[in-house]
């Protein structure tokens, strides 16, 4: 009912302190959708849902996108080099490794939101039986422009999984 409607009410026009005019319908001030169908493989070794970067809408501080982890799945060791990284748990759980030799470890889960900051190594995994869903925010808004691999960890990444398989595997199911 509202698509095409005309306001006609006087909008007053400032100009912002960056010399943006707020009620222009610039091509660079539009708003966008995006239908994350589309998929691309990043260059840790996951697939990723095409989302909002500034390959597909021209963003310029922000990137965000979909991912699933299937079962048993897991990233290649690799760090945001100067970009910070959020991201929100949709579905299932996963366990991220990070720091330095990836010794240190965090669980989530379904509603769980998660930040890792800028240059800090990481991989996550989905050590479980159902794919893992999540929204990933950065301030990169090149998605893989910042994506630094770094192979020389995969051996430490290895030994803490089989560790962490291990103690799954003693505990039993929850």
């Amino acid at each position: 009912m509202l698509a095409g409607m005309q306001l006609s009410l006087p909008l007053s026009r400032h100009v912002t302190t960056k010399g943006i005019d707020p009620m222009s319908t610039s091509p660079d001030l539009t708003c966008r959708v995006i239908r994350a169908a589309d998929t691309y493989d990043g260059k840790q070794g996951l697939t990723y849902f095409c989302g909002i970067a500034a390959e597909t809408v021209g963003s310029k501080g922000i990137c965000m996108h979909l991912l699933t982890i299937p079962p048993g799945g897991r990233a290649k060791a690799h760090l945001h080099q100067n970009h910070e990284t959020a991201l929100y748990v949709l579905d299932g759980e996963a366990v991220t490794l990070y720091g330095e030799r990836l010794a240190n470890c965090i669980h989530s889960r379904a509603g769980d939101l998660v930040y890792i900051p800028a240059g800090v190594p990481h991989l996550p995994i989905n050590m479980s039986d159902k794919p893992t869903r999540a929204v990933i925010a950065r301030t990169d808004p090149n998605e893989q422009e910042s994506v630094v691999l770094l192979p020389e960890l995969e051996a430490f990444a290895e030994i803490t999984i089989a560790s962490l398989k291990k103690k799954n595997a003693e505990s039993g199911p929850n």
